[in-house]
């Protein structure tokens, strides 16, 4: 089993930057990719960021790219989103999550999910 704990979240203006960490623990090892989803009210939880445990290979979504940037420090076992430029569209509960599956866009695929971490972008 995999456990997953979001950190870091919380309110900044439009343009503004947080740093969101998740922790991992438990049987994690190398074939893991890790995932960032967000889910705002009345919508359903979107694809935000992804990175490869063993290759550092990343992906995100087309709403984020050269805004966000995801990493990982594999000796801490935990992953990091940057996020700058915020707006106020960037409002959501942020999970973190954890797959075995080379299918990211999916959170049908991962296997492991965190509590989820609250961001506010004010306008």
């Amino acid at each position: 089993q995999v456990q997953l704990v979001e950190s870091g979240g919380g309110l900044v203006q439009a343009g503004g930057s947080l740093r969101l960490s998740c922790a991992a623990s438990g049987r994690t090892n190398s074939n893991l990719g890790m995932g960032w989803f967000r889910q705002a009210p009345g919508k359903e939880r979107e694809f935000v960021a992804t990175i490869s445990w063993r290759s550092g290979s990343t992906y995100y979504a087309d709403s984020v790219k050269g805004r966000f940037t995801i990493s990982r420090d594999n000796a801490k076992n935990t992953v990091y989103l940057q996020m700058n430029s915020l707006k106020p569209e960037d409002t959501a509960v942020y999970y973190c999550a954890a797959r075995y599956s080379s299918m990211w866009r999916d959170p049908k695929n991962y296997n492991y999910w965190g509590q989820g971490t609250q961001v506010t972008v004010s306008s």
